[in-house]
């Protein structure tokens, strides 16, 4: 799980939704080996986590869509 160690330190406002989701599929694939109690619930929390940026972000999109006035014009909060 190299690769998604490197994900983690960038801050997740900075992330896309596909790079959350891509992160989240590899702590999915990391639970399904065989790891430690304590690795489990590392990769628990930290898939919790991910939902929650992912959840933010689909939530401020919305938000964003509903703004959206008859002329197509976004504006902001």
């Amino acid at each position: 799980m190299d690769e998604s160690n490197k994900q983690i330190q960038q801050p997740e406002e900075e992330r896309t939704l596909e790079e959350e989701f891509q992160e989240l599929e590899q702590v999915l694939e990391a639970m399904e080996q065989e790891v430690t109690l304590e690795e489990s619930f590392r990769l628990y929390h930290r898939g919790i986590d991910l939902l929650k940026a992912c959840s933010d972000k689909i939530d401020r999109v919305e938000k964003q869509i509903q703004i959206l006035d008859e002329e197509g014009e976004s504006h902001g909060f």
